[in-house]
């Protein structure tokens, strides 16, 4: 996979992903997961971990959501601030919000204001 590929289906993943379509966007992101072999393979896991958790969230199964919070927290961990322009200190605080309740127990649908996004990591210093 060349490194353009690589860029324009981390692209395609972050639109699906920010529009709430967590199955379209995990699928996108475990072909790119399934072809990378170092150092960005956990990042693709850890993004897959978060929409497959905010699907179980969104689907009323708290159980699969918490579980997950925990992986996809300690893929992305080692990514911090930010890689491959996405602002991933932002992302794991928006993550944490949306999935507080699914580490007491309960689950539901997010309102889409709720909904963690993937931001270039230039907006935050920005204020977006």
């Amino acid at each position: 996979m060349s490194e353009a590929e690589g860029t324009l289906e981390l692209a395609a993943a972050v639109e699906l992903f920010n529009a709430g379509r967590w199955l379209a966007a995990h699928e996108v992101l475990d072909e790119l997961w399934e072809r990378t072999s170092g150092p960005d393979a956990d990042f693709y896991k850890g993004l897959i971990q978060a929409a497959v958790a905010l699907h179980h969230l969104e689907e009323g199964n708290a159980e699969g959501a918490a579980k997950l919070f925990r992986g996809h927290r300690r893929c992305l961990g080692a990514y911090l601030p930010a890689h491959r322009g996405i602002d991933l200190a932002a992302f794991l605080e928006a993550m944490e919000r949306a999935l507080r309740p699914a580490l007491g127990g309960t689950a539901g649908p997010l309102a889409a204001e709720e909904r963690p996004r993937l931001t270039p990591a230039a907006e935050r210093s920005a204020g977006g």
